[in-house]
């Protein structure tokens, strides 16, 4: 993917997707950032200098079509990185319809609503569309089980989008990543009772050189999916 080309980018603001755009923001590539809530925008604007902003909450799906709707969209769009995600560890026997209902939204639902926006500009480019999951996409465990069904499902939206846009030249890719240095590992650690040590897990730039290999891939080829395990 060379020269310019604009990026729309999910989770920004921290770990694996601040480590995505600080990379393409360095090589001059336009960048789109989404943003919960406007003041949100403005740190990420203020961050990025150049970039643009999209405001909209992942945790309402069904209410970012309007939100979109009141701002502009970018006209052509290179890549979708679905890279924001959210974890809440629990039980089946204990977890509530409102946690199952949150990591199903933000994990699933809100990266199938992006990618229906952005399809006919990713058409129109022959983009990519590149979703960060998760080993938990691959494998369930106790305590994990509303995370790794939004993963699994998210595994499910990106082999039908793969098989769906195949012929229209828009490439799929689906990132596994093991446990990564990031805020959300932190907290992990914290609904488990453990010490939290960054150093024993895979830092967010390794997972960001993957990122980019998917989408600087020449075209005769495709990433489908791609595990990345911690490596200490």
């Amino acid at each position: 993917m060379a020269g310019m080309a604009t990026h729309v980018i999910t989770g920004a603001g921290s770990g694996i997707g601040a480590a995505v755009a600080r990379r393409l923001h360095a090589r001059g590539d336009d960048l789109v950032l989404h943003a919960r809530d406007a003041g949100r925008a403005r740190e990420l604007a203020a961050e990025f200098p150049g970039a643009r902003t999209l405001v909209g909450d992942l945790a309402d799906p069904d209410r970012l079509s309007w939100a979109f709707s009141h701002q502009t969209l970018p006209g052509s769009v290179d890549s979708l990185l679905n890279i924001a995600g959210v974890v809440d560890l629990g039980d089946v026997g204990d977890l509530t319809p409102k946690s199952w209902h949150h990591q199903l939204n933000v994990n699933l639902i809100a990266p199938a609503e992006l990618t229906r926006h952005f399809l006919p500009q990713l058409r129109a480019s022959r983009g990519h569309v590149i979703f960060v999951n998760s080993g938990s996409g691959l494998n369930a465990h106790a305590g994990w089980s509303a995370y790794a069904a939004s993963k699994h499902g998210l595994k499910a939206l990106a082999d039908s989008l793969r098989q769906e846009e195949h012929a229209a030249g828009v490439r799929v890719t689906s990132v596994y990543p093991g446990r990564t240095a990031s805020p959300m590992q932190a907290k992990v650690h914290q609904q488990q009772g453990e010490e939290y040590d960054p150093a024993r897990w895979i830092d967010p730039e390794s997972v960001a050189t993957t990122i980019l290999m998917a989408l600087d891939l020449p075209r005769d080829a495709e990433v489908n999916d791609l595990t990345v395990r911690p490596g200490r």
